[in-house]
């Protein structure tokens, strides 16, 4: 988005204080709404969940695995529409887009709650998982348009965070509605949908004039404050190539770190949706009421919040993620353990709490880390949707993780559960290893030359701006 000549560029001029406000400035014009987007978008995914324990599969005549399969035939819509629509948002414009896949998922959502037997619910299932897809990796990358790489981990927190507000939020409101069982001759897990479907459509109607397209052409900035977040950027990302270009695209599908990230994410998405979408069941298995889970489930969820928020400010402060990565799995398979290795109620239920602050923050934690170790923005955006599209393959997985005849201690689920996260945890060592040693390997090279980074100038920047990643002077995140 940015291409400038070497002799146009000049650096920041702002001071810390200024800085600083400027970035509050971003942060309030741009993360609560695209927060709210995402928080209607979990919500609107998950809340099968809710309407379960509101009698979904006893009113469409569903058994044996047929909520399994409703779950499980969004996930493969959902990835195919990640590159594309990452692709088409950066052809057309982030307001535009956004505002377009929002309708179609709101008016999705509506609908299920119109269905009358299983096929319905599987279409409409398939319509939602297509239209929702765009909306993470979109707006992941959204967000390293406005900031430097080690200012996205927070703010994709931010943004993520909705994700567990939606998981408590979804429990509370779920119960609410379930009591209009009956009106308009719908059940009441019917109008969980409808309800909930109808405000995505309202707010979609306010999106295309909330979301700024970029710093250039954001009203709430000044002139003098463009500049400087252009300059800002620049400086960041090192001159690399940020137009459009097929060759880029190809670039990210050849990149082997970007597969490394893939299997981390299915490992981490996997109990990500098998969590969201049965929480309330598994709570259920501790021998509490159906009114009663969908309470419970609430509080796991704040804490996975309070975690996620914490852990994306802290990784930011520090320029480090893979140590976090390997923290928070340490976390959810101690969460996990817990929940497989007892049948006391009071501990499992603390395992939840584990579980959930274990996984939610590695999800925007995840998604960072490989941004930032991309260089150029049709690259990053391809390698995002790369990321986040195969990574929600773990959505089918999830799906029949937690079977009716599996119930009530879970075996298999919690220990597949284990598996994967342990997978990703062994991964984000091997990769956190990889890139610190190719850092050192770089500076060694640098120093060879006789080079250093206040050696090299803008023109030498320029030669490789192509380059991306690969280019001598790029360092990558650990």
């Amino acid at each position: 988005m940015y291409e400038t000549s070497p002799g146009q560029f000049s650096g920041p001029t702002f001071n810390a204080a200024r800085t600083a406000r400027l970035l509050r400035k971003m942060d309030w014009n741009i993360v609560p709404f695209l927060s709210l987007l995402y928080l209607l978008s979990f919500l609107d995914r998950t809340n099968i969940g809710n309407a379960r324990l509101a009698n979904l599969e006893r009113d469409l005549s569903m058994k044996n695995l047929d909520y399994n399969i409703a779950l499980a035939v969004f996930f493969p819509w959902y990835v195919a529409a990640e590159i594309p629509s990452n692709i088409m948002m950066k052809r057309t414009s982030p307001s535009l887009w956004l505002c377009i896949i929002m309708i179609a998922w709101g008016v999705s959502m509506t609908l299920m709650g119109l269905v009358k037997n299983f096929t319905g619910l599987i279409i409409v299932r398939m319509a939602l998982g297509l239209a929702e897809g765009g909306l993470f990796p979109g707006v992941t990358w959204y967000i390293t348009l406005w900031y430097r790489r080690h200012e996205c981990g927070l703010r994709t927190a931010l943004f993520f965070s909705a994700a567990t507000l939606a998981g408590a939020f979804g429990g509370l409101l779920a119960r609410a509605i379930a009591e209009m069982d009956g009106i308009g001759g719908r059940p009441g897990w019917a109008w969980i949908f409808i309800l909930e479907g109808l405000v995505t459509v309202v707010v979609a109607g306010f999106a295309k004039w909330l979301i700024n397209d970029s710093p250039e052409t954001a009203k709430f900035l000044t002139e003098e404050e463009r500049t400087e977040v252009k300059a800002r950027l620049k400086l960041d990302r090192d001159s690399l190539a940020d137009d459009y270009n097929h060759k880029y695209v190809f670039a990210a599908l050849r990149d082997w770190k970007i597969y490394v990230h893939m299997f981390i994410t299915i490992g981490i998405y996997t109990p990500l949706y098998s969590i969201s979408l049965f929480l309330p069941t598994i709570v259920r298995a501790m021998k509490y009421s159906n009114e009663k889970s969908q309470l419970m489930s609430v509080p796991p969820y704040v804490f996975g919040c309070i975690a996620t928020i914490l852990g994306g400010y802290y990784a930011d402060r520090t320029k480090q993620r893979g140590l976090f990565m390997i923290f928070f799995c340490g976390v959810a398979i101690l969460g996990f353990i817990l929940l497989i290795a007892t049948d006391k109620p009071g501990v499992q239920y603390f395992g939840t709490f584990l579980a959930v602050a274990g996984i939610y923050p590695n999800v925007p934690m995840g998604v960072a880390w490989n941004g930032n170790n991309i260089g150029g923005s049709t690259k990053r955006a391809v390698g995002i949707a790369m990321h986040v599209g195969f990574g929600n393959l773990g959505g089918v997985i999830s799906s029949f993780a937690y079977r009716s005849v599996d119930s009530p201690r879970y075996f298999s689920g919690h220990g597949l559960l284990i598996g994967t996260v342990s997978m990703s945890l062994v991964l984000s060592v091997v990769m956190y290893i990889y890139l610190k040693r190719e850092n050192a390997r770089r500076d060694e090279t640098m120093r060879a030359n006789g080079l250093t980074f206040e050696s090299y100038s803008e023109d030498m920047k320029y030669k490789e701006r192509e380059k991306g990643d690969n280019a001598t002077f790029f360092r990558y995140t650990t």
